[in-house]
């Protein structure tokens, strides 16, 4: 990341929309900014009114929006989330919490983006502002919304997205012979049993991208007046920074315009003698 920050600090200084995602995905993308704003660039972030971890910096101009949910519902959304993705015991309990925590979020966020795309006197500044690019993590599924309306190249800083959809996005293999599925605890060696229920673990998916995606499809369609689906504003990403290593990530193959930063989440540490 900073090699690749680096460069950007050789060319000239750019105007750089940020549409983040709340929460510990707000974290990293954060210290990029702040590098950025060192190399001279400028850097806008839109964000609601209500967020946990949101805040304004003197690195970055911060543009807020109303949003007609409160701290505390915000705050609770959350905590369902967190606690359906670690419970333990059943399987189908384990996924049964993970969908509720999941969708309860998700309402959240579809309500965000609405009063974004709602908002006609923030969008006409966004159009007036002629970014050279937008950064914005895929779970925002807004800044997405925003690339296309506004014709920006889209840099995506992620880890993931539900039910796999970057994946297919990326067009990168991801075979259920080798790759274990969330909640399954395989590793990549599975005998042909451990391959079958792997197989089986992806028709969950399904479901969970129809209920997280499909308000996001809805609301891009009815703003960009034209049919469109996530899938298909994810895949006209130019970069992907993945926040992934392959110390602790099974290994993969990845896109030339795929480029794993894992370590930007470590915190810097001195080491004394």
């Amino acid at each position: 990341v900073v090699l690749l920050l680096s460069l950007l600090g050789l060319a000239a200084a750019g105007k750089l929309l940020v549409v983040p995602a709340d929460g510990s995905h707000w974290l990293g993308m954060q210290e990029v900014l702040d590098m950025l704003q060192q190399k001279g660039h400028k850097v806008v972030v839109v964000a609601p009114e209500v967020t946990l971890h949101i805040k304004p910096s003197k690195n970055f101009v911060m543009k807020m929006y109303s949003v007609p949910y409160t701290q505390e519902a915000l705050e609770k959304a959350f905590q369902a989330f967190f606690r359906g993705s670690f419970e333990e015991g059943w399987i189908f309990r384990r996924f049964f919490k993970a969908y509720k925590g999941m969708k309860t979020l998700t309402d959240c966020w579809v309500t965000s983006c609405e009063q974004l795309l709602q908002n006609k006197e923030l969008i006409r500044y966004l159009e007036e502002s002629k970014f050279d690019a937008i950064l914005t993590d895929p779970v925002a599924t807004c800044g997405l919304i925003l690339a296309e309306h506004l014709s920006l190249p889209s840099v995506y800083f992620l880890r993931g997205a539900p039910c796999g959809l970057d994946l297919d996005a990326r067009l990168c293999p991801n075979p259920p012979s080798y790759v274990p599925r969330v909640f399954t605890d395989l590793t990549d060696r599975m005998s042909f049993l451990q391959r079958v229920k792997n197989l089986l673990f992806d028709i969950p998916n399904v479901f969970l991208c129809n209920f997280a995606f499909q308000p996001y499809s809805k609301l891009a369609s009815e703003f960009l007046q034209q049919e469109v689906t996530v899938l298909d504003l994810l895949r006209k990403g130019s970069v992907w920074l993945l926040r992934l290593d392959f110390v602790l990530d099974y290994p993969r193959p990845l896109m030339p315009n795929i480029i794993p930063i894992g370590g930007v989440n470590c915190a810097h540490k001195e080491l004394s003698q």
